[in-house]
Order: C-alpha cells, then structure tokens, then sequence
C-alpha cells in the first residue's frame, strides 16, 4: 500500500478492498476478460465456438504456470505477452490459437484494470452508504445541541452540531450521486486493436466489444482509443472531492478536539497510545489519517492531466503512468473513508461543553438577534449602526454585554430585563438549525437505504 498513516486501517475490516488490488486478482481479471472475448467471437462467427468452449474452460488462475511465466518474462521483457503464452499452453493446441485474437495488450489491461476499479467502486458506495447513516444518528441525536457557529475562524452566530452535520450529509449525498451518474462514462472496455479501428476484425469489432461490455457487466467504449483517459481523470476527481469531504470532517475535528475548544473527541480504545515520550497524549489517529492520505491524493488528477495529452494513439508513457495513478488513488481513498466511517461512527459529542462555548461572549454573538429586534421599531440601518456600536464596545472594552444593552436608553426602553436575557440567549437564536438537522437525518437514512439496494 503506498498510502500514507495506513497502521490504523490494519484493526480495520477493508471489506476486501484490497484483496483487488492483488497480483492474483489481476490475473484472474485477464483470465475473464480474454474468456469473455473469445465468448463473444464465438458469437459473431469469428472464432470457432469449441475454440471459445475450451478457452472459458481453461481461464482458471489454477491453470496458469506462473514459474514458467517469471521465465518468459526474464527472455522477453514484456509485461503481458509471457501471461499470454502460459494461456495459451493450458488451452488445447486447436482452440489456444485463438486466445487474444485480433487485439492488443492494453485492450485487456486497461479493461481488466477499470473492471477491478468498478468492483471497489461498489464497495466505496457502500461504505458512502455506512457513512450516511452515521451522520444521519449524528445531526438526529444532535439536532439542538447548541454550539457557536463560525466564520473566519471567530464565533459567528448560533447553531446546533446536527447542523453542522446536516452540511457534511448534503455534500456525501451529492458526492455519491456524481459517483453514480459518472458510471456510465468511467467504466468502459475496449476491444478495438492496436490504434481503436477494429482493423483485425472490422465486420464484427464493434458488435464483439458490445458483448464483452455486456458479458462482464461494463460499457463499451464509443471510440476505443488508448490515447483517451478523460473518464480516468474523471474518477480520481470524484475520488478526490469524496476524499475532501471526508478531509473537512477531519479537520473540524482535528481542530475541536484541542483541549482550548474540546467539544468533540475521537473514540478512543484503552491501551492506545499516542506518544512514545508523552504518556498523556491521546491523539486524533483517524483524522489524521484522513488529512495525509486525502492531500495526497489531490495531486494525481495533476499529474494525470499532464499525461493524458501524450499525442498519437497510444503511448506507454501515459497509459502506464494511469495504471499507478489509479491504483494510487483506490489505495489513498480506501485508507481515508475506512477511518471516516469509523470516525463518523465513534465519534464523541461534548454537549455540555459546546453550551459552554457558546455562551462564552456573554450573548455578544446574538447581536444580529438583538438588531433584527430594534428593527422592528428603527429600520434595519439605525438599528445595525446602534448595535455595532454596543457590540464594539464589548469587545474592546471588555465590559458585559447585557450591561451595555442596559444601559442604551433606547433599548432598555423598549426591552425588559427577562426580554433582553432571552435575545442574547444562544438556545433561542438557532434559525432552522433542527428542522435542517431532521431533514437532512431523513435524507441520509433514504440514500444509504437506496445504496444498500443498488450496491449489494
């Protein structure tokens, strides 16, 4: 594994993720992938269908000879062809010359490799799926717990933390719907040749590739040239926007669970230890690992961009450089949703303490509250100009706030004592901070239930 911080993930069930990106996993897929073009030849006439009967019969990882492999390989220097010969000799002598027939290398690569990619696409949905329904527990248990809200890094003005969450369920349910609207586009075979024009097989070549695409449950490219890499691109943005969502997360709670603010703390097992000298340490594992591996991630799409323009139609250069590229990518993003699952879920909310923040400046974050009061009866301006005054006044001076709401004629006038303490109380100025929570709760629960139906 190339990701970053992955110590964590080995406690962790990857839900034979990585079991796919295997040696033998890679070979079993070429196995399939040559099985199912022969099959559809067959189909089309263009290969005997015995010839096809008896290549499906031998595509069995069991039947390969993979010390005699590593020999070729050694000779040849090719990376495909001695997999080539070794299947060939484990079919009979009549039907073995028709395995591979009439395209290339990088046909069944490239196939075979977002085929495997589309295999760990589901189980990414799923855990998409998993994560939902945590945060949907989370904004629902969470939906009144008030806590200060925050802008440019400052208190702003009141919400609940199942508001909060109510915003990282909006982005995961869009998030998966880009995920599953770019299927269409991302997993594709191709079955076209050297250079994409089905020279070998022009009668049948399109009609073939359609019934592979068909036979291994994929999509056929429209024009399958290996200089065309737009949909991986596609998939490691998608890859990387999922992992920023679950980056967010873990910097809130990175940030939150400092000692100065403490309104949230990772689950933490007895034994674990979080510093070799500083025995008192306990720190935010997951998220951490979440920052590492998501960073690292955002560079690939860059580095992929730079490839894709290789000219002419192919070039090893490029489609090799994907092959790292995505693999890359699955790893760094199965490493951070492993932990975002497990964070969404053990997650600890300091109630109590978020109160506590909130009530820190004394009110002073309702001043919009108080000012959309005293508009009622002055106009929006007046009202604004007389609240910044009172506002600035408290902050730099330090004083109270409801002293100084006190103490303005205008508003003391006009506001009794128990109305005032009511106006620069966090708990009554949350907007629709609940409803939003219960909603997007709701919603959560749907998707996930809606992913659970179309990914198992």
């Amino acid at each position: 594994m190339r990701a970053l911080y992955d110590s964590k993930s080995k406690t962790m069930d990857d839900q034979g993720i990585k079991k796919l990106f295997t040696q033998e996993e890679k070979y079993k897929t070429w196995l399939l992938f040559e099985a199912a073009l022969a099959q559809a030849q067959a189909e089309y006439g263009f290969i005997p269908q015995q010839a096809a009967d008896d290549i499906n019969q031998a595509a069995k990882i069991e039947n390969i000879d993979f010390a005699e492999m590593d020999q070729i390989y050694k000779k040849i220097g090719h990376g495909f062809v001695p997999f080539l010969k070794v299947f060939v000799k484990a079919c009979p002598e009549n039907s073995g010359k028709y395995v591979h027939y009439g395209i290339t290398t990088q046909n069944i690569q490239q196939s075979s490799q977002l085929y495997i990619l589309k295999k760990a696409h589901h189980q990414f949905m799923k855990i998409i799926g998993k994560i939902l329904g945590n945060l949907s527990t989370l904004a629902y248990d969470n939906k009144d717990t008030v806590m200060p809200g925050r802008t440019h890094g400052r208190h702003a003005i009141p919400i609940t933390y199942g508001y909060k969450v109510s915003v990282w369920i909006s982005d995961f349910i869009h998030c998966y719907e880009r995920m599953a609207e770019a299927e269409k586009r991302v997993f594709k075979i191709m079955m076209g040749g050297a250079v994409g024009t089905f020279s070998s097989m022009p009668e049948v070549g399109m009609q073939v590739q359609a019934r592979v695409a068909e036979l291994v449950g994929m999509y056929p490219m429209e024009v399958p040239s290996r200089n065309i890499n737009t949909h991986k691109l596609e998939y490691m943005m998608n890859l990387s926007l999922l992992a920023n969502i679950c980056h967010k997360i873990a910097e809130e709670v990175y940030s939150t669970t400092l000692e100065e603010i403490a309104e949230v703390s990772e689950g933490f097992s007895k034994g674990t230890i979080g510093s070799s000298t500083m025995p008192h340490k306990i720190n935010p594992k997951l998220a951490k690992g979440i920052i590492a591996n998501s960073q690292k991630l955002y560079s690939l799409p860059g580095v992929g961009m730079y490839s894709a323009v290789r000219p002419y139609e192919g070039d090893s250069s490029s489609y090799m450089l994907f092959d790292g590229l995505l693999e890359e990518a699955m790893e760094l993003i199965t490493e951070v949703l492993l932990r975002c699952e497990e964070l969404t879920r053990t997650i600890i909310v300091h109630k109590d303490r978020m109160l506590h923040n909130a009530l820190r400046n004394k009110g002073l974050d309702n001043s919009e509250y108080v000012m959309m009061k005293l508009a009622e009866k002055l106009g929006k301006d007046q009202a604004h100009s007389l609240m910044y005054e009172i506002a600035m006044k408290t902050a730099s001076e330090g004083e109270d706030f409801f002293t100084n709401l006190k103490a303005n004629e205008k508003i003391a006038s006009d506001f009794t004592d128990e109305e005032i303490k009511a106006m620069i109380d966090p708990r009554n100025y949350i907007g629709l901070s609940v409803t939003i929570a219960e909603n997007e709760a709701n919603r959560a629960k749907e998707v996930k239930e809606e992913i659970l139906n179309k990914y198992n």
